[in-house]
């Protein structure tokens, strides 16, 4: 389950959060903060919070970070099949 979360302050504590609270297995973190320019821009500052930590990915534009989580998620998946079919 992959949950999103746009903060505009301690975004990373506030994603961590929201990962416990809401029982996912990831949350992508969008600092939305007017620093950032994130509305009506064309990047996203993005975080990936999982159990094992968290992933600071670069600025990115909305369609390369939509690719590279699909590509994390893939990945994953891939990851747990392998595992799966050794057990």
């Amino acid at each position: 389950v992959i949950g999103f979360a746009a903060e505009t302050n301690d975004v990373e504590a506030y994603a961590q959060a929201k990962l416990a609270r809401k029982g996912c297995d990831w949350i992508v973190a969008n600092d939305v903060s007017p620093a950032t320019g994130t509305f009506g821009g064309e990047r996203n500052t993005v975080h990936l919070i999982t159990a094992l930590g968290v992933e600071d990915w670069p600025p990115l534009g909305k369609g390369d970070v939509a690719m590279r989580l699909a590509g994390r998620i893939a990945l994953h998946l891939a990851q747990a099949g392998k595992k799966q079919a050794a057990e």
